[in-house]
């Protein structure tokens, strides 16, 4: 489609090669703000909807099914200590 061989490599194409390139991405392509903007109005969608996957995002847990009641500490951030339970000490 740019005429460009297949076995050049990055740092060797002209500054015309690297412009018809970045106009391919971004006319063919969502990329950076776009696609972050997006992504964010798609869970921002869900989150409206009140539908089960935008609870799971308003409620900062596993989306997809996961199980939580061990792991997904990523999504659910840092364990927070229980107050009433305190170490034994002898």
């Amino acid at each position: 489609t740019l005429g460009i061989p297949d076995e050049r490599r990055v740092n060797q194409l002209s500054d015309d090669e690297i412009l018809r390139l970045r106009e391919l991405i971004d006319r063919d392509f969502r990329v950076e703000g776009d696609l972050r903007r997006e992504n964010a109005m798609n869970i921002k969608r869900l989150m409206d909807l009140g539908c089960y996957r935008g609870l799971r995002h308003r409620k900062g847990l596993p989306v997809r099914g996961q199980r939580t009641h061990t792991n997904a500490r990523t999504r659910k951030g840092k364990a927070v200590a229980i107050a009433g339970k305190k170490k034994v000490t002898k």
